[in-house]
């Protein structure tokens, strides 16, 4: 709203869940429920975004002081003092070990090398210290990528052809990834609760982020009104798929594995994302300036605070 938003109805809708009752979530309830307990949100930015939305409902009760950065603020983490609560960021868009070349506006000097033999440490060395996991990611695998197993490239994705490498699809390497993932998890031997987050959908019409692709609409969808785009359905697939497999694992060797499918909640929000109010005010100079839409993440208040009442449910409910 401070960067010109003139629309407010995105404040006010609210998720109903199908035939049954989803309270809201209570941060003083949840703060109680988690004295001396230690979350993770790992992945990329909408991660990132996911956490903006816990720490701003969890202030109305307590402002949290920040303990820990890195050097771009993508890494973060968090202190309730009141209830010994610890709630981190951990910025790992790929999950698995990546040389990534691009700058804070997200343009490459390079395609991305992806190691899909190797999770990423920055999480793996904390994960059996943290109580409540939640992990996902997904976009990030659609750029232009050299993979690597054995330190030997295996192939590419839509990159250079000068290279003369194999187009292995990033379908390849999510699979790949998210089976390396979920091995990991299911067999861990992880006390606390993991939860698989599915990855989200975007709301980018008439063209995409990079060619003047935009979200224009104002209010939710019925469902069936917006379709999911063939690429996040393959995400999608792929996901449920290898989450199902290592559900069994994780089930056989006690490990709590739980799935967020959010993907089709999120999709009925296309009125839900800053679009072009990203920076401020980008039509105080020029009412026809050509500005870069955001159309996949959420503004706050917004759609991906539901996921929060979501969360709370499964955490208080948890067997």
């Amino acid at each position: 709203m401070k960067n010109g938003r003139p629309d407010t109805g995105y404040l006010y809708w609210r998720w109903n869940p199908r035939s049954c009752e989803l309270p809201p979530f209570d941060a003083g309830r949840f703060l109680e429920l988690m004295r001396n307990k230690t979350w993770a949100l790992i992945g990329d930015s909408i991660s990132r975004n996911h956490v903006q939305s816990v720490l701003c409902m969890l202030s109305t009760v307590e402002k949290p002081i920040e303990m820990y950065h890195d050097e771009e603020y993508k890494s973060r983490r968090w202190h309730f003092p009141s209830y010994n609560l610890t709630i981190s960021v951990v910025w790992s868009p790929f999950l698995v070990k990546a040389a990534i070349f691009e700058d804070m506006n997200g343009v490459s000097t390079s395609e991305v090398k992806l190691y899909l033999d190797e999770l990423d440490s920055k999480w793996t060395n904390m994960y059996q210290n943290i109580d409540y996991v939640i992990i996902s990611t997904g976009k990030w695998f659609l750029k232009s990528s050299i993979y690597y197993e054995n330190d030997t490239i295996l192939g590419c994705h839509n990159c250079d052809q000068s290279r003369n490498l194999t187009e292995l699809r990033f379908d390849f390497a999510y699979e790949k990834t998210l089976h390396k993932v979920m091995d990991f998890i299911s067999n861990s031997n992880h006390k606390g609760s993991i939860f698989f987050r599915t990855s989200t959908p975007d709301h980018f019409e008439n063209g995409e982020w990079h060619n003047g692709g935009t979200c224009p609409r104002k209010a939710p969808v019925k469902e069936g009104e917006f379709e999911l785009k063939p690429v996040n359905r393959v995400l999608l697939e792929i996901e449920l798929r290898e989450f199902e497999k290592a559900r069994k694992q994780a089930e056989r060797n006690g490990v709590k594995l739980r799935l967020l499918d959010f993907t089709n909640l999120s999709l009925s929000r296309p009125d839900g994302h800053p679009g072009p109010y990203r920076k401020f005010q980008p039509f105080a100079r020029d009412v026809n300036a050509t500005v870069q839409k955001d159309c996949l993440h959420w503004c706050l208040p917004g759609p991906i605070d539901a996921w929060n009442d979501v969360i709370m449910e499964m955490v208080v409910n948890a067997d």
